[in-house]
């Protein structure tokens, strides 16, 4: 095995020569035909044609209380029913990505829709009719189910992805002298993935071993959550994710039905799949934290930045210290010498808050940019060179260096592209008949991380590759981006390249999450592919830097020899392995980029169009254009939903999520889109990895909402600071002269 810590910058690499021409080409998705023809196997789909067991989960009907007893008889004498299962080791939610288990219920009702017991039957139907015979005698007791009410009770917790605490010199004192002063307090809702797929498993025993296909992310860890939820080894575990419909941060921890289901085929004696209800997904697998944010930015009367505060109060269940951190990029995005980023968490009886995508960025920037254009306008200055002028050098809160920061070009790009310069000066004054016009823009940023991750490359002796890992694709394009470094490294066309992926027995990976996955995963293929070069090398008798690959063949020496003839009817392979370095501790690593876009707002109606949507990105090497901006359009349509409509909402007596469904959930559908505009900067980020690449399926979504607010109030002078924007509140907070003038 060959491992590789990135302890320092990278210099050229073998991709930089561009040999084979496939590396960061928009090449078609590798198993794009398998999902357009509906035979890639999603969790659920597995065991065709097997006698199989089916599940329900039945679910609290309470918010907060004690069970007292839970009666199966009627359901176990139901017509199909085959087995029921109740107790305290039922899970009460989704695991948190990455914890050792899953939280138990331990005969208690944490929120309203926790799983109570799994009935299983021939049937789905059975199973669906047999829970709703199952009787449940409860001891409520009074549940907290509103941020607002338990905003004193908030504590530091040290359960997040950043410290609750950040800070630099006295911000108190350097907000009090400034020449200009903002202070305002900004809100936003509870969120839900709102996959596609939902949480599903198909479970099944042979003697002790249990084989599990389920819909995850984070395999390494999910496969132990399993393990500690049944009660057994993690080794008598094997977990297969081929292909996911979707995760969003949801399917980083495991959900209930991970355990149910294989407590189910123990019980059942037969394997057993367990799709849980949307509802049941939304009521007891995880969701994002409501916020509230205070914000307060102190600057010279030119406008520069001299105090900055960011502090934010989130929601979670007992027992959960994860924390939304809002504040996150408001570490590093902007300059100034005194600071304060401060988070607090308070306890809900509502379901578990986790990692939905861009923890932190994606209501944190809402919130940020919102406060920098409102800041820009007391300073009577352009929301672009307000913020241009407070670019840092290094990094504000400890002078650390940037890897790379190409934020100033994204403005200047985005701007030009746009036309930012014929952006009203003032709102209200460009219509359209009854609609209003303006322009808005916000900052896109998120911080850049590198997992442990491991691969291996295989050469067969016909010349084909193939690279095995348990990484997962949740439709990001994993599989392609694999298939592209691969191919790019040993000279083989992309044919010429096979991928497996999203199983257990193969080499541990890190995972999709966190933006990390492709450079993690790709990185621990460069580095297997490296020692197959080495290795071809030695046996040719020349130096690996002088060896040039290309469409399955090997030059070296004025020779040009095929694998087959090389490898002489051998296979070989090598595994390669990343682990993050020196270089992680010594420069500050980001993805940047900036979002412009233009609204029409109903000056009657208080309806919003989005007309234009334009991001510019800068995040280092892109492995595939087409899906990189594939990831961007869906970061910049959910950033549109974030800012118009997205809201999970809790019914404040009883703890019940009342909109647990997509008809009453609302995301952006096809008529709420514009034509969107994706740039990708050219950069390299020699200290990020041995790709040069960082995340970017995060960064996309970070800033956009705040573009689409900042443009409405350019529109129509409605500043509104409780998400989403919807109608109601714009007409509300519409000047009575701007709308009197329709």
């Amino acid at each position: 095995m060959n491992t590789h810590v990135m302890d320092k910058a990278i210099g050229e690499t073998r991709l930089d020569r561009d040999t084979q021409g496939v590396i960061g080409k928009p090449a078609d998705r590798y198993e794009g035909p398998l999902k357009v023809t509906g035979t890639a196997p999603y969790a659920y789909e597995h065991l065709k044609g097997e006698e199989v067991g089916y599940g329900f989960v039945v679910t609290a009907g309470i918010g907060k209380g004690k069970i007292v007893s839970v009666d199966t008889l009627a359901a176990l004498s139901a017509p199909g029913v085959l087995a029921v299962v109740d107790g305290d080791k039922i899970l009460r939610a989704s695991a948190q990505p990455m914890s050792p288990a899953a939280q138990t219920i331990n005969g208690e009702v944490f929120h309203y829709g926790q799983p109570v017991a799994l009935v299983v039957a021939k049937s789905f139907e059975a199973a669906r009719h047999a829970a709703k015979l199952v009787t449940i005698e409860y001891e409520p007791t009074e549940g907290r189910y509103d941020l607002a009410k338990v905003q004193h009770t908030g504590v530091p917790s040290q359960r997040g992805v950043m410290p609750s605490d950040t800070g630099r010199g006295d911000f108190e004192k350097a907000f009090e002298a400034a020449e200009v002063k903002f202070d305002q307090t900004y809100t936003t809702p509870s969120q839900h993935s709102a996959a596609m797929e939902p949480q599903a498993t198909v479970a099944k025993w042979d003697g002790d071993q249990l084989t599990v296909w389920s819909s995850c992310q984070l395999l390494e860890t999910n496969v132990q959550q399993i393990a500690s939820g049944v009660g057994v080894p993690v080794k008598n575990v094997r977990l297969l994710s081929p292909y996911i419909g979707g995760g969003f941060g949801n399917k980083l921890g495991i959900g209930p039905d991970g355990v149910l289901a294989a407590l189910g085929a123990k019980a059942a004696g037969r394997p057993v799949k367990l799709a849980l209800t949307r509802q049941t997904v939304f009521q007891a697998t995880s969701r994002r934290s409501e916020t509230i944010q205070r914000i307060r930015i102190g600057t010279t009367k030119a406008g520069q930045i001299t105090a900055f505060a960011h502090e934010t109060w989130a929601a979670n269940s007992p027992g959960n210290g994860f924390f939304e951190p809002a504040g996150v990029s408001s570490v590093f995005l902007y300059a100034g010498k005194d600071r304060k980023i401060t988070h607090r968490l308070c306890e809900t009886d509502v379901l578990m808050t986790s990692a939905v995508r861009a923890p932190g960025e994606a209501v944190g920037m809402l919130a940020l940019e919102n406060a920098m254009d409102e800041m820009a306008e007391k300073l009577g200055l352009d929301p672009v060179a307000f913020r241009r002028m407070n670019e840092p050098d290094v990094m504000p809160q400890d002078d650390l260096p940037f890897s790379s920061r190409m934020l100033v070009e994204c403005y200047a790009e985005g701007a030009r592209l746009f036309g930012w310069d014929k952006r009203p000066a003032k709102p209200g004054t460009v219509r359209d008949g009854e609609w209003l016009i303006g322009y808005g823009m916000a900052s896109a940023s998120r911080a850049n991380s590198l997992m442990k991750s491991s691969a291996e490359v295989e050469l067969s002796p016909d010349g084909r590759a193939t690279v095995r890992t348990a990484m997962t694709d949740i439709g990001t394009g994993t599989y392609t981006i694999l298939q592209q470094i691969a191919g790019e490294m040993l000279g083989l066309p992309l044919d010429r390249v096979d991928v497996v992926l999203g199983d257990t027995s193969l080499p541990a990976s890190s995972g999709s999450g966190g933006s990390w996955g492709a450079n993690s995963a790709g990185s621990s293929v460069y580095v297997a592919c490296e020692e197959l070069i080495g290795t071809l090398a030695k046996r040719l008798g020349v130096d690996a830097d002088g060896l040039t690959l290309k469409d399955g063949f090997a030059i070296a020496g004025n020779r040009q020899i095929p694998y087959a003839e090389i490898l002489a009817g051998e296979s070989l392979s090598a595994t390669g392995t990343i682990e993050p370095g020196k270089t992680s501790k010594s420069h500050h690593q980001a993805s940047y980029g900036a979002h412009f876009c233009e609204v029409a707002v109903n000056s009657v109606t208080g309806e919003t169009r989005v007309r234009r949507l334009l991001t510019v990105a800068a995040a280092g090497r892109i492995l595939n254009e087409k899906t990189a901006k594939s990831q961007c359009y869906g970061g910049q349509i959910w950033g549109i939903g974030s800012a118009l409509t997205e809201e999970l909402v809790t019914d404040k007596r009883t703890g019940l999520l009342v909109n647990h469904d997509l008809a009453e959930y609302h995301v952006p559908v096809n008529l709420d889109i514009p034509q969107l505009e994706v740039v990708l900067l050219e950069e390299r980020d020699p200290h990020a990895s041995p790709l040069a690449g960082k995340g970017i399926g995060e960064l996309a979504l970070a800033g956009v909402g705040a573009a689409v607010t900042n443009a409405i109030y350019n529109a129509c002078g409605a500043r509104v600071r409780s998400y989403p924007m919807t109608l109601d509140k714009v007409l509300a907070g519409m000047p009575d002269e701007i709308a009197d003038a329709a």
